[in-house]
């Protein structure tokens, strides 16, 4: 039986330059439009069959929360159609619709009437709510009172025990301390094999892939695929690495096509240094300053004149830089005296493929490309992986690893390929990069790039605190062997 139907749904907002243009456009319905049309959704069907567990997962902007919200009824399709059979409970924005006036209990009574509960009904789910919640005696105190992690445990207890048929989160599954986190998703199991449905929106790959039977992936606003958890997981790597392909490639000319178009985006950009390769290919620079190599840009170059034109678009998209494909972080900081530039970088998953996503558990890979400017002796390559609070949580260098670098000479680009497991908690981390050395007994900094990349790591089973020990557990009892 179908739970949830979503059928041809499309949501257009309109945008205005200017206040004033839209005032123009309501004076004048029917003659000139002052606006641009804005899709955040584009015609998105699918079905959420009852008791399913399905993840909706795509990239910020891809239209994952809107859904989310029409399926819910707080927003109107634009055009299409959904159609929901069964009382719902949703995890969107938690505490919404609480009176920060009202203590903790009214807003349960008050929240529950508005879920089509009765006093009676909702005094017999009171203490489960209050159990869940653990605020203790700030239950009677107004809301405005409460810390935020207060506030957002008594939301979700609420919303999460009141027995719903479809269950509906978005991205609400990270609230309080680990051991409240533990007890959300233990609930949310439960309410699994109750037979209740549940939609689930995160960027955690690993609870996808550990609870969804079914994931639908969606990209700026368009429905890409549905299907197993595990191939759209790696769908959704793909389009992180800017390596997905919408359409077949069906001739030479679509071939050629789409690498003119990946070279006019690199020479926009400006050449790195002003060189130029012996095919007119400049040598492109990203947005971050990291600079593909001539030889790189050149093969897009011999694309575009027709000399390769059997390179499949993975390939070409392969031309462009590593950073440039994982997506260069903003808050980045970098400095140096340029003795050396870290002109390139990328982290390969246990597959070797470009991507931000490691799983726990696997190999992986940082490359790091640094371009000398002039010669250095015992020139130290480093990386540190950080949290989100910035905390320096591992990281390594050639030296400590007991890695000779010998003589870097002026004009020489030099790749540190630094590979190990990846034993971090599934969560998401900043990766920095540094080229350093020692002159004259003194430490200096060629180059440094702080918080250049994200990655996120994914696990099926998180441990206490930032990695995991890959401990054994045995029972010993007496007598028995």
């Amino acid at each position: 039986m179908t739970a949830i139907k979503v059928d041809h749904v499309t949501k257009i907002y309109k945008l205005f330059d200017r206040p004033i243009d839209r005032l123009k456009e309501s004076l004048r319905p029917g003659h000139r439009e002052y606006h641009r049309k804005f899709y955040a959704l584009n015609d998105i069907s699918f079905t959420v069959e009852q008791g399913q567990f399905v993840g909706i997962i795509g990239t910020n902007g891809s239209g994952k929360s809107t859904i989310l919200k029409i399926i819910t009824g707080v927003l109107t399709p634009t055009q299409g159609t959904v159609t929901v059979d069964g009382r719902i409970s949703a995890l969107l924005e938690l505490g919404a619709g609480f009176n920060m006036e009202y203590t903790g209990i009214e807003n349960i009574y008050m929240n529950g009437t508005m879920m089509g509960y009765s006093r009676q009904e909702m005094d017999e789910k009171l203490p489960e709510i209050l159990g869940f919640a653990d605020i203790g005696d700030f239950v009677h105190q107004p809301v405005k009172t409460y810390s935020s992690g207060m506030f957002v445990r008594l939301a979700f207890a609420l919303a999460i025990n009141v027995d719903p048929e479809v269950l509906i989160v978005d991205e609400a599954l990270a609230v309080g301390d680990v051991f409240f986190q533990a007890k959300c998703y233990k609930k949310i199991n439960e309410i699994r094999e109750s037979g209740a449905t549940v939609i689930l929106v995160t960027h955690d790959m690993g609870t996808i892939i550990k609870y969804c039977d079914k994931v639908v992936v969606l990209n700026q606003g368009s429905f890409i695929a549905e299907g197993e958890a595990g191939k759209m997981v790696d769908l959704y790597k793909k389009i992180l690495a800017g390596q997905f392909d919408p359409g077949e490639l069906d001739g030479i000319g679509q071939k050629a096509g789409f690498a003119d178009q990946l070279l006019s985006e690199l020479k926009e950009r400006g050449p790195a240094d002003g060189t130029q390769s012996g095919r007119g290919a400049g040598e492109a620079q990203d947005k971050g300053g990291a600079a593909c190599s001539v030889l790189e840009a050149a093969a897009i170059g011999d694309v575009c004149a027709g000399r390769q034109t059997d390179l499949s678009k993975d390939a070409a998209v392969g031309a462009l830089c590593w950073l440039e494909r994982l997506g260069v972080h903003k808050g980045r900081l970098n400095y140096g005296n340029g003795a050396a530039k870290i002109v390139d970088a990328g982290i390969f998953d246990h597959k070797g493929e470009l991507t931000n996503l490691l799983f726990k558990g696997k190999p992986f890979t940082i490359k790091m490309k640094v371009r000398f400017s002039r010669t250095v002796q015992d020139p130290i390559f480093a990386f540190t992986i950080k949290d989100s609070k910035g905390t320096e949580i591992t990281g390594t260098n050639s030296m400590i690893e007991d890695c000779e670098t010998g003589t870097a000479k002026a004009g020489e680009e030099v790749t540190a390929v630094f590979e190990q497991e990846m034993n971090l908690q599934g969560k998401d981390y900043l990766l920095s990069l540094g080229c350093t050395g020692f002159e004259h007994g003194e430490f200096v900094v060629y180059d440094r790039l702080y918080d250049v990349v994200n990655l996120t790591v994914i696990s099926e089973k998180n441990t206490v605190g930032y990695y995991d020990m890959n401990s054994r557990v045995r029972l010993e009892r007496p007598g028995k062997v």
